[in-house]
Order: C-alpha cells, then structure tokens, then sequence
C-alpha cells in the first residue's frame, strides 16, 4: 500500500542545482545565433540507428570517431534530393558528412564550465552529403 505523503521522508530530495538553472538570456541568445563556418567534409563507414523520414533526419552509429570524439550522430540533416526511404537499417553504408562547427565565445565557454560542469566549446552542425552502401 502507498505511504501517505506526511510518511515519505524528504532526506533524499534534491535541491535546485546549478545544472538545473537556465542559461542566462545572452548565453541563449549566443547559442541560438551561432554562426557556422565552411563546412568539413569527412567520410566515415556505419549504420543507421534511426530514421526519421518526415523530418528528413537520420541517427547514425559510425566505426571512426569524428574530430569532435563522437561515434554516434544524432539528427543528422539529410537533404531532401535524397531519398530517404530507401535507406535500411542493418546494413553498412559509407557515409559522406559535412561538419559545420561554430564556435563559442570565451565568456560562454566560462559560463559553462563553471556553472553548469559542461566542457564545451563550440556547437556542431551535421548534413548527409552521400552514402553508398557497402559490400561487407
């Protein structure tokens, strides 16, 4: 049977954390006008996690980290000449991925890691530019 809420004990709550504030509205603002550089092309070989084929966005797990030590990309934009629904799931494709990186000021970068614990500096854009599927 449940406990009454005067018999459950509040030792284990937790209190508000610096992780839970928000951003401070011109660290938002930074982060929501990042301005992205030329794109980097790289070519790495995996699978797709996820497909999302009305949002024309896919998740993919790859064998090579990129630059940024990541091996699984979320929400990667796929363009819509592409035909997304003939990609499957379960097979290895060569991936062709352009990069845009933007990066963060230094007073953002600070903010961030001392407030909220969170290295990190710059915010990473990807787009599907070609896939192959390969013979393995």
């Amino acid at each position: 049977m449940p406990r009454a809420k005067s018999e459950v004990s509040d030792r284990g709550s937790k209190t508000k954390t610096s992780a839970e504030e928000p951003l401070p509205e011109w660290a938002e603002a930074e982060i929501k006008s990042v301005s992205f550089g030329d794109p980097e092309v790289i070519i790495r070989s995996g699978y797709f996690l996820d497909i999302y084929e009305n949002d024309y966005k896919v998740d993919i797990q790859i064998y090579e980290a990129l630059p940024d030590g990541r091996t699984i990309v979320e929400g990667l934009d796929v363009p819509k000449n592409m035909k997304i629904t003939d990609f499957l799931k379960g097979f290895v494709y060569e991936f062709k991925i352009k990069v845009f990186k933007g990066d963060l000021s230094q007073k953002l970068i600070e903010l961030l890691k001392t407030k909220y614990d969170l290295d990190m500096d710059a915010i990473y854009r990807f787009e599907l530019k070609e896939l192959q599927i390969m013979d393995v």
